[in-house]
């Protein structure tokens, strides 16, 4: 190999690295609740990685008007739900977005949604650098019956 050819390969593998640093964070188990008849909103859910901390600043559907990042809380004994500005993806810990807690809420459905439905989702996260992540992933749509892959059989 001559000087020339080695200088590109090491230019295109330190390209290769560079682009592939960003795409650390992992998302596993990603799933959508399916939707009965006249319902315009459900929830997607899963289990976010990051190995250095980062952000979850964004979500976005093409199956939904509006796509939200929500919380729910106990307030006097009333769960309450509401719209927040991201989640916080500490180093290393697995945040689970699940029913009762943290989870991407997709409003104005424009169809509804049924079970086994691969439902696409594409969160953003942000680093501490301030750079950005798209995260592109397929959710599957469960029944009412299924809570994050758990079924009671009696």
């Amino acid at each position: 190999m001559n000087r020339t050819s080695k200088a590109t390969l090491a230019t295109f593998l330190f390209a290769l690295t560079a682009s592939g640093a960003m795409a650390d964070v992992s998302v596993k188990e990603p799933w959508v609740r399916a939707t009965v008849p006249q319902q315009t909103a459900t929830g997607a859910f899963m289990q976010i990685t990051a190995p250095r901390a980062a952000r979850l600043v964004e979500a976005r559907s093409p199956v939904a008007g509006v796509t939200e990042i929500h919380e729910m809380t106990m307030d006097n004994n009333v769960m309450r739900m509401r719209a927040i500005p991201g989640i916080d993806l500490p180093a290393g810990k697995v945040v689970e977005l699940k029913p009762g807690g943290y989870h991407v809420m997709l409003m104005d459905l424009k169809a509804p949604i049924t079970e086994g439905q691969e439902v696409p989702v594409t969160l953003v996260v942000e680093h501490a650098d301030r750079k950005r992540e798209t995260i592109e992933l397929k959710a599957t749509a469960r029944g009412l019956g299924a809570a994050g892959g758990m079924q009671h059989k009696h």
